[in-house]
């Protein structure tokens, strides 16, 4: 038997993770003076109403050597090996410490997707059905990293408000962005975060337009097995999220949607109402 490992950033749906058995390995968020754990202590909306009740910025911090140590030797002596997927080493040092921590087992493949988000969840599902069809945990490994160049993931950010207190932008940046209402286009290249089209007017609006460029722009190069929705949108704004998934039926034949929440760790850079498509491309 194979066991899946996944950090928290991987932003699967809690049904996903139950159904294929997924162990998620939080990592922690710091609000004021406590520290929580992703999706286990503290929620999307806490994190929100934190920041926006003026309290300060929740922090994230990676998971360290002794917590990966201890899911290891948790689960190691359970199957017979381990594939366990991290936030891309250019954002984070959950790879490096998983790296570390897996020297005192054998058998345990840590895999640095080089992406974030559903992204991530992608690998992970592709890898529990690689798994069914009876591959070895080697070859899905393999066959693993041939996919991460593959993976196209990018959100439009409502405010920059939360990018700029992380520190991954310039207050200017986000005044000019708030004057003018624009909303950026983050896209993931290299395994690391760059901005790429900017849009501006209503959120609506920018969502279709999002929508549009990314999936009309060489169609024919789009893998339409799997498309994730993820976002951070509060309750007034969950039509959108609708309507979007209304407009990508009409754009292409996806096998398969999947409408997530982001978790904590992705919400606390990215902050609320930011929306993203993330799928494979075929070359």
């Amino acid at each position: 038997m194979i066991k899946f490992l996944a950090d928290s950033v991987c932003d699967l749906p809690g049904e996903l993770v139950e159904k294929n058995n997924i162990r998620i390995i939080p990592l922690s968020i710091s609000a004021g003076y406590e520290v929580f754990r992703d999706g286990v202590t503290i929620t999307q909306k806490e994190i929100f109403e934190f920041v926006e009740g003026n309290r300060g910025m929740c922090r994230t911090s990676a998971i360290n050597v002794a917590e990966y140590t201890d899911v290891y030797a948790d689960e190691r002596p359970k199957c017979d090996a381990i594939l366990h997927f991290t936030i891309s080493s250019e954002m984070s040092s959950c790879y490096q410490n998983a790296k570390i921590a897996m020297e005192e087992f054998d058998n345990i493949y840590v895999i640095d997707t080089r992406n974030l988000s559903s992204a991530v969840g992608h690998l992970v599902l592709d890898a529990v059905e690689m798994a069914s069809s009876g591959m070895s945990a080697k070859e899905i490994y393999d066959e693993i990293m041939l996919r991460i160049p593959l993976l196209d993931a990018s959100f439009v950010i409502d405010t920059l408000k939360y990018l700029h207190k992380g520190g991954r932008c310039t207050g200017m940046q986000a005044l000019a962005s708030s004057m003018l209402k624009i909303k950026p286009c983050i896209v993931v290249q290299d395994g690391k975060m760059s901005p790429a089209k900017k849009y501006r007017g209503k959120l609506d609006s920018v969502l279709q337009n999002y929508v549009k460029d990314k999936l009309t722009t060489d169609p024919e190069k789009i893998d339409t097995r799997r498309l994730f929705i993820t976002h951070t949108m509060d309750d007034a704004h969950l039509s959108y999220v609708d309507a979007v998934k209304a407009q990508i039926a009409n754009l292409l034949p996806f096998d398969e949607v999947i409408t997530s929440r982001a978790g904590g760790t992705i919400s606390c850079h990215c902050g609320p109402n930011t929306l993203g498509l993330l799928y494979y491309r075929l070359c």
